[in-house]
């Protein structure tokens, strides 16, 4: 069986008068992120381990922020779609392995609900969707609290 690896980085700034998404589940929160869609961080770095594991290119080439189409959209959506990609081209996720880092809100009461919303719309096992929170210990961007950075790595098999 050959396996692949993709990896995905996302990054999005804090922003008034937004509602803050993260892993497809709504945190309360005073800001949220600035994006073209719902800014949701870490299925936006999903979305590209997936994709780049396939070798289907990034999440920008599929859904592009200069579409209307896309503005202030369901991330789960570009979820749900990035996995019938994947799966079109043969393959099914193996595993996510995916770090979000943010200095607030504090994520980690958060993740089971992430894993549950995430596996639900992808259909595969919650066990498969690993998430891990932590802080930059107030250095950079993240430190500043002006935005929130997400890592994923994904590994997907031959259906």
């Amino acid at each position: 069986m050959i396996m692949r690896i993709g990896f995905g980085y996302d990054v999005h700034t804090f922003a008034p008068d937004r509602e803050l998404w993260i892993g497809g589940v709504h945190i309360d929160h005073p800001l949220g992120l600035l994006g073209h869609s719902d800014a949701d961080v870490l299925i936006h770095a999903i979305c590209d381990a997936l994709l780049g594991a396939a070798g289907l290119r990034d999440i920008g080439y599929h859904f592009p922020d200069t579409a209307g189409e896309y503005a202030g959209i369901d991330s789960k959506i570009l979820l749900s779609r990035t996995m019938r990609l994947l799966r079109d081209a043969g393959y099914e996720l193996g595993n996510i392995d995916a770090t979000v880092v943010a200095e607030q809100p504090k994520l980690n009461p958060h993740i089971p609900d992430m894993q549950r919303t995430m596996a639900d719309v992808m259909g595969v096992p919650t066990a498969d969707i690993s998430i891990k929170a932590t802080t930059s210990e107030r250095m950079g961007f993240v430190g500043r609290r002006e935005g929130i950075a997400a890592y994923a790595v994904a590994l997907i098999v031959p259906r």
